[in-house]
């Protein structure tokens, strides 16, 4: 019998770490003038990617990260690293840039796998927690219902993504390019504290 007060430590665990209401913002910035059609299929992409890699690390564990020498240190600070990276694109449109002169059939600009399933929905933070509740899980059935929470977890993100045109119709060219650089001084802000994190967590710092 699964315990009441773990699926909702689990629930508000993931929840707040993986933050589906923080990602809609993001979500229309990371995927200007798209169509409805295009959002939905690159949240649907990001969310079955990040539901993959949330499983395996759910399920493997620690194990997968010191079979091939990673630290949980090292993956935060790796993350940190890539999520800086979107953030300068953000700051200084240079995602716009690289589309001027493409053609509607190149996809280079494809966000489903990054940033949107890894770091942004399948996060150091997401993977930790995964790893942690499934070792605090005291059976496989304590383990089902982590995995089903993040399935639930996940998909709220997915339901959140399709609401992203209206709240971008809403907020207007003008709106969206101010969110744009605000949360790209948030996502470099945060990708600087992953490093952090990551360099804390390491011993480095003492």
């Amino acid at each position: 019998m699964i315990e009441t007060g773990f699926l909702i430590t689990a629930f508000a665990t993931l929840f707040v770490v993986v933050d589906p209401l923080g990602l809609v913002p993001l979500f229309i910035a990371l995927t200007p003038g798209m169509t409805r059609e295009e959002r939905r299929a690159i949240g649907l992409r990001a969310c079955f990617v990040a539901v993959g890699i949330l499983t395996a690390f759910g399920l493997l564990g620690e194990a997968v990260l010191g079979f091939i020498g990673i630290s949980m240190s090292a993956f935060r600070i790796a993350g940190g690293i890539l999520l800086f990276l979107t953030a300068l694109d953000m700051l200084f449109e240079r995602r716009t840039q690289r589309r001027e002169g493409q053609t509607a059939a190149e996809h280079d600009h494809d966000p489903s796998v990054f940033p949107l399933a890894i770091p942004l929905i399948a996060g150091p933070g997401a993977i930790a927690s995964m790893i942690l509740l499934v070792g605090s899980a005291e059976d496989w059935t304590g383990v089902l219902a982590v995995h089903l929470v993040m399935l639930v977890t996940v998909a709220s993100a997915f339901l959140l993504f399709l609401v992203a045109g209206p709240l971008e119709r809403l907020l207007g060219r003008i709106g969206t390019l101010v969110i744009t650089r605000l949360l790209g001084m948030l996502l470099a802000a945060l990708s600087v504290q992953f490093v952090i994190d990551g360099i804390r967590g390491s011993g480095l710092l003492g």
